[in-house]
């Protein structure tokens, strides 16, 4: 399955990444951390710029397609926090050893999985409107009594927090460079335990909303709920 063979070859393109990246950084203030050219703007709509990003996000335009979602993420006006291909690639990975371990069939292609949880995990990360990293307020995760950041409804109405990081620099406070944090919030009655990820590139902005990318090393959902409902269905 092309999610998990790209979750195994990640760690020996690791390497070659470092090696890669020591070679061109003097050129690096060119580019974002997913790759892609500093101009934000993409023409085209959401879905077509996910498919201009076969090694992020083919995996994740191909569930789209399973999910029914399609149309989603060519017209409405979202925001959306995308995941890549390899956090989808970890989950089928531990589900499926989860699978394994109990002795109940493996997950050997994407549409093996229902529609209806690949939608219910995608809609975890979209959001109506198109919001840029200014568009969000600021977030600091040790003290969130001062800097909250703000809870959101995400298109499954689930709660999330997304707020701006504002990092410190040569010894001052919240004068280095800003970046967006995403938090679900699993149980309202704990309304500060979250399960935080950071984001590796933001403002991307295709013709019809805004793609914020997640970091490599997410899981795919937030935790292992996606584990448990797949293994309800085998």
């Amino acid at each position: 399955m092309k999610a998990y063979f790209k979750y195994t070859k990640r760690a020996t393109c690791c390497f070659l990444s470092a090696l890669l990246f020591m070679l061109v950084a003097c050129k690096k203030d060119s580019y974002y951390a997913d790759g892609g050219l500093s101009d934000p703007n993409f023409k085209g709509n959401m879905l077509q710029y996910l498919q201009s990003k076969p090694f992020y996000f083919d995996t994740v335009a191909a569930v789209i397609k399973i999910a029914g979602l399609e149309q989603t993420f060519q017209q409405d006006d979202m925001t959306f926090f995308a995941p890549t291909d390899h956090a989808i690639g970890r989950i089928i990975f531990y589900t499926n050893q989860n699978l394994y371990q109990s002795g109940k069939d493996t997950i050997k292609t994407l549409s093996e999985v229902s529609p209806a949880i690949w939608r219910k995990y995608l809609m975890r990360y979209m959001f109506h409107g198109a919001n840029k990293l200014n568009d969000y307020p600021q977030l600091d995760l040790n003290i969130k009594a001062l800097y909250p950041g703000q809870n959101y409804y995400s298109y499954g109405n689930d709660i999330l927090n997304i707020g701006v990081v504002y990092n410190d620099v040569n010894n001052v406070k919240y004068a280095g460079y800003r970046h967006l944090v995403i938090s679900y919030i699993p149980d309202l009655n704990k309304p500060l335990n979250w399960i935080s990820n950071d984001i590796s590139s933001s403002d991307i902005k295709p013709t019809n909303g805004v793609v914020h990318t997640l970091t490599d090393y997410t899981t795919f959902g937030f935790n292992s709920d996606f584990i448990n409902d797949v293994y309800a269905t085998r």
